[in-house]
């Protein structure tokens, strides 16, 4: 189901060429971030699709809650490594569910 804030899904999950202009991706919504997330700088939002790409990309940080079948935080990032970790899972996030503009 499309909501407002949805995209398309393209892959791979970077901003699109439409003709000469690049088309912009979205972050999450902090206003609609799992209770779950560790609090800090980055979290995971309602729109996660559990696709595991962030637990790959940042295992030391992200986990998966079972009952509910999404992806969040459980821990910030503490090192430089886990923070372009953490990064590289948001950029690559095929449904932008993952923002860092969290409570710092």
């Amino acid at each position: 189901m499309l909501t407002p804030r949805s995209t398309v899904l393209v892959f791979p999950p970077y901003p699109r060429a439409a003709g000469n202009e690049i088309e912009e991706t979205t972050m999450a919504d902090k206003n609609d971030k799992y209770p779950t997330n560790a609090g800090g700088k980055f979290y995971t939002d309602t729109q996660c699709i559990d696709c595991d790409l962030c637990r790959q990309t940042a295992p030391a940080n992200f986990t998966r809650n079972d009952e509910g079948g999404y992806s969040y935080v459980f821990k910030q990032a503490e090192t430089p490594e886990e923070e372009e970790q953490c990064k590289q899972a948001m950029e690559e996030c095929p449904v932008d569910a993952i923002g860092e503009d969290g409570d710092q």
